[in-house]
């Protein structure tokens, strides 16, 4: 196990009618806020009302930035960013999914940052303050209600990027599945896929001996394979969408990854698919982790063997140990298929034209290699990307 410091700010608010906390805890941090949403979906099912009642109760004065969507973009970013300087908004309330709350991280640091925002984003600069940030989730999938990262897309050039940063972490997260009941059977899926791509960029490890968070990861990810069909088949079993909401936040909490290094690969991967063709993250990533794992198992077979067999119960072909790598490979897969979800670019009407573009867009043109796991050069990732066509 290696050095790790673990420290988590986020307070988590779980359960039923939690929502109709907010207005109390926000006014722990601040009397005017930016309340940042996504489309209507919000409104329709009355939490907006909810929302609003619980913060004006409490004597929260708010401002609205809606239009927040999957992959969320740059230029509603600095209309964010904009608002909160004319009117001197110093906290932001993000009220749905990953792309409504990355979107609002990154408006916390934009604001009283004096360049352009995207520098945290290509690495050129750091944070040094952000305003608090706190959530209302309605998607289980990002994580990213009580983790310090945020994905941005920007529209010019189809680059998606992301900044880890301990500043943008939220300062609470209330949760809900009530919340989740509206959910489409679709949206639910691409949730679990990107919540198992989450424990899997942590447990494809080089390090030796961290058993305690193999057993974490892994009790993870059955729990996410067991709960999810019932959700899609039960959408108002509350008991299951508590599960996938509550493991899909451990998930990228960072407690599954300390004391071990980690790979990430396949996320920058599917950052370039989504960057271009703006698909469904949670369906990219379905499509490029059975990928990945096809090219790089060889090179630590039995830590393949160990997930067939502790995730999926795959007997162990003690003298084929390749052959229960791969069984394990195509368990993942066939879970993925059978909730729905695509496995091959084709399924998501990507063509293999550009592949050369996205490894080079994921490789600075060649100029890095990605992956903890196994380093991967351009080559590797064109290799990877054509193995998911």
């Amino acid at each position: 196990m290696e050095n790790f410091v673990f420290q988590n700010k986020t307070k988590i608010i779980f359960g039923k009618d939690t929502e109709n906390q907010v207005g109390e805890e926000t006014a722990n941090y601040a009397k005017k806020v930016l309340l940042h949403y996504g489309g209507g979906s919000i409104k329709k099912s009355g939490l907006y009302d909810r929302i609003t009642a619980s913060l004006k109760k409490a004597g929260v004065d708010f401002v609205e930035l809606a239009g927040a969507q999957p992959n969320p973009r740059l230029s509603l970013v600095k209309e964010g960013i904009d608002i909160c300087r004319k009117n001197d908004i110093k906290f932001i309330l993000a009220v749905g999914g990953g792309s409504a709350i990355d979107s609002a991280k990154a408006i916390a640091v934009g604001v009283p940052y004096d360049g352009d925002v995207w520098d945290f984003y290509t690495g050129k600069a750091s944070p040094a303050r952000a305003l608090d940030v706190a959530t209302v989730l309605t998607i289980p999938a990002a994580g990213s209600e009580s983790s310090p990262s945020s994905v941005i897309t920007n529209e010019d050039g189809d680059l998606k990027r992301g900044l880890t940063c301990d500043l943008i972490r939220p300062v609470f997260s209330i949760l809900n599945p009530v919340l989740t009941f509206t959910l489409p059977a679709y949206q639910t899926a691409c949730g679990a896929a990107d919540i198992m791509a989450h424990i899997m960029e942590r447990y494809f490890t080089t390090t030796k001996c961290a058993d305690f968070t193999d057993r974490l990861c892994e009790a993870t990810m059955k729990a996410i394979i067991h709960n999810v069909p019932a959700c899609i088949k039960e959408p108002e079993n509350y008991d299951v969408r508590a599960e996938v909401m509550w493991a899909g936040c451990v998930a990228h909490n960072d407690l599954l990854g300390t004391g071990r290094n980690q790979d990430w690969s396949s996320h920058g991967i599917e950052h370039e698919i989504s960057g271009i063709y703006d698909v469904a993250h949670g369906a990219g990533l379905a499509v490029v982790f059975p990928a990945w794992m096809k090219y790089v198992y060889k090179s630590n077979v039995n830590r393949f063997v160990q997930f067939a067999s502790r995730v999926w119960g795959i007997d162990i072909d003690f003298h084929n140990q390749e052959k229960t790598a791969l069984a394990g490979i195509a368990a993942l897969e066939n879970f993925f298929v059978s909730i729905g979800m695509p496995i091959r670019l084709k399924d998501m009407d990507v063509k293999d034209d550009r592949l050369e573009e996205m490894a080079n867009k994921c490789t600075g043109n060649g100029t890095r290699s990605i992956g903890g796991f196994m380093s991967l050069d351009k080559k590797a990732v064109w290799e990877i990307l054509k193995l998911a066509v």
